[in-house]
C-alpha cells in the first residue's frame, strides 16, 4: 500500500528562489530511489507572503519510505537545505482521506473530503454487489462480503476518487490555480 509524505520547511526571507531551485533538483534526482512513486513540490500561494515550502512525496511501502529517508541522497540534502531555511523540517504522514486529497495548497476541509467521499461510496457500494451477485450464491458470505470490499476499494481508489477530485478541484481548493 502506498505511503505519503509530507515534509515542509520555512524558508528564510531573500532565499526563496534559491531554496525553490535546490529542491526541485533534489525531487529529480530522488526519482532514482527505486521506492518513490511520485513526488510534487509545496509552493506558497503566489503573492502571499508564506514562506513554507515543501514536498509530497509517495513511495510503495513503508520500508521505501525509510530506506529513502535514511539515504545519503536525503542526508546530504537535508544539509544544503540548512542554508536556505529556519528552524527543523516538519514531517506530516498522509493517511486516509488526506492522501486522496493531496494538493500543494494542502487539503481540503475534512467535511468536504467526507462528502465527496460519501458521494463516491454510495453508488459504488451498489454497484460492486450488483455486479458480482452472480457469485452471492456460490461463496460463503464472509468471502463475497470481502470480495464486495476490495472491490469498492479499487473502484474508489483507481477510478472514482481520482475523476472526482479532479472534477470538483476548484470547489475542494477554492481560490488554488
Amino acid at each position: 500500500m502506498p505511503i505519503h509524505v509530507a515534509i515542509t520547511r520555512r524558508v528564510r526571507p531573500g532565499r526563496e528562489a534559491e531554496f525553490q531551485q535546490a529542491l526541485h533538483d533534489f525531487i529529480a534526482a530522488s526519482f532514482a530511489h527505486g521506492g518513490v512513486l511520485g513526488a510534487n513540490m509545496v509552493v506558497p500561494l503566489p503573492g502571499s507572503d508564506g514562506r513554507e515550502y515543501g514536498v509530497l512525496r509517495s513511495f510503495r511501502d513503508e520500508r521505501e519510505r525509510d530506506d529513502f529517508y535514511r539515504s545519503p541522497l536525503f542526508k546530504e540534502w537535508n544539509e544544503r537545505a540548512r542554508a536556505y531555511t529556519e528552524g527543523e523540517p516538519v514531517r506530516h504522514p498522509l493517511n486516509g482521506l488526506e492522501a486522496w486529497f493531496r494538493s500543494p495548497s494542502g487539503p481540503p476541509p475534512r467535511w468536504k473530503m467526507a462528502l465527496l467521499t460519501w458521494i463516491a461510496v454510495w453508488p459504488i457500494s451498489m454497484a460492486v454487489p450488483a455486479a458480482l451477485s452472480p457469485l452471492r450464491e456460490s461463496l460463503p458470505h464472509v468471502i463475497f462480503a470481502g470480495a464486495v470490499a476490495l472491490g469498492i476499494v479499487l473502484a474508489l481508489t483507481w477510478a472514482v476518487m481520482p475523476v472526482l477530485v479532479k472534477m470538483t478541484h476548484s470547489w475542494l481548493h477554492p481560490g488554488a490555480s
